[in-house]
């Protein structure tokens, strides 16, 4: 027998109550809330971390990062090269002394010419007739004088036996005087037309060789105070070469009248030229920082040519010791020249001075020490104070 439940199984179960569940939402929106803070704050970390690092990596990037090398010390060596240009020992251009056509020439350039050779011939016709007029008035001016003076000797006589006065013999006397003086002048003015007219050859004035002919047969010379001289020959004695080269004043001390001295050509390979040191300038060129040196060459040859680039090799004691630099590491500012030195992470520009330049090698005078780090390759906009950084492979170069 089955007993009869109580209970109504279509009966409606109760729920839970309502505050219940309006807890459950609240905690689950906190918790939201909180998890949208936490990824708010994360972002926002994030990003002013992501913008921190920026920031440093772009400070860093602004720094640039630079080689350094230190100055090397060096031993001048007992001979030193020097570059310097050939001059004839005697250049000259050679001019016309009197004015006319040119009637010929005998020497074109290279050609040798020994001292009082003809060198060309002038045509003054002008000057002819102007010689022809003075010695036509030389003579007048003889004749004058001769009647002058036998008229002044006859007056003389005469006073003897006072048939004259003494006022008439001393107006003839004074006439003679004055004749002879006529004379003298146009004799004088016969000799200088006459001297002009020894102008009309031209003769080489020294032994040497033709570098110039700036005239042709017919051509027009004018000459005179109120002319421009006009160039007939340019004239070089080659014989005898000098060389004048500019020496650094840290030699200058070693560089003695007298002394011997090496040129070198790249046209004679393995050949030399001695030389002797003839004379200094006893003065150091502020501009430059050199003296300035006369070297003498003989040069029967004639090897040696004028206007030649050559290089001058001097002994000179070994003592000096100096630094050396790459050429690269040198700055050309208007304030002179100029090397960037790293010191305490910035730049410093630092002024030198060049006591020998190699090409790729500089030796410096003064301005740095063996212990600087200087700047190789530095840039043009490079300042001082300006932040830098060693690169790793100088900082390593430098461990080794």
């Amino acid at each position: 027998m089955t007993t009869p439940s109580n209970e109504n199984p279509t009966a409606v179960q109760p729920g839970p109550p309502k505050h219940g569940l309006s807890k459950t939402i609240w905690v689950g929106l906190a918790v939201i809330v909180i998890v949208l803070l936490v990824v708010i704050a994360y972002g926002v970390m994030s990003r002013a971390a992501a913008e921190r690092a920026l920031e440093k990596q772009t400070t860093a990037a602004a720094v640039p990062t630079v080689d350094v090398v230190h100055p090397s010390p060096s031993k001048l060596s007992d001979a030193i090269a020097l570059p310097g240009n050939t001059q004839a020992y005697t250049d000259t251009p050679i001019y016309a002394r009197t004015s006319g056509y040119l009637k010929k020439w005998y020497f074109d350039i290279g050609a040798r010419v020994k001292k009082g050779q003809l060198m060309a011939e002038i045509e003054t016709p002008e000057l002819d007739q102007q010689l022809q007029v003075a010695e036509a008035d030389l003579k007048s001016s003889e004749a004058n004088l001769n009647l002058a003076n036998t008229t002044s000797e006859r007056y003389q006589n005469l006073l003897k036996s006072n048939s004259v006065s003494k006022q008439e013999t001393d107006q003839a006397m004074s006439d003679a005087a004055a004749k002879q003086a006529a004379v003298e002048a146009s004799n004088a003015n016969v000799r200088r037309l006459k001297q002009l007219q020894s102008f009309e050859n031209v003769y080489a004035p020294f032994d040497g060789i033709v570098t110039a002919r700036r005239i042709d047969i017919g051509s027009l010379i004018a000459a005179g105070q109120n002319t421009t001289p006009q160039e007939l020959f340019h004239l070089a004695a080659i014989g005898q070469i000098r060389v004048y080269v500019s020496v650094p004043e840290v030699y200058s001390t070693s560089i003695v009248d007298g002394g011997e001295a090496t040129l070198t050509l790249d046209e004679y390979p393995g050949q030399k030229f001695e030389g002797k040191i003839t004379r200094n300038s006893n003065a150091i060129d502020p501009g430059t920082r050199t003296l300035n040196v006369e070297v003498d060459v003989a040069n029967p040859k004639g090897l040696l040519l004028p206007g030649a680039y050559v290089f001058v090799h001097f002994k000179v004691p070994d003592h000096v010791e100096t630094l050396s630099l790459p050429s690269n590491t040198l700055l050309f500012r208007s304030q002179g020249l100029q090397v960037g030195v790293v010191r305490d992470g910035k730049a410093v520009l630092v002024p030198v001075t060049i006591s020998r330049d190699m090409g790729a090698i500089v030796e410096i005078g003064t301005g740095v020490t063996a212990s600087d780090n200087v700047i190789v390759d530095p840039s043009d906009s490079l300042a001082t104070g300006q932040s830098v950084h060693i690169s790793d492979t100088s900082k390593s170069g430098d461990a080794q």
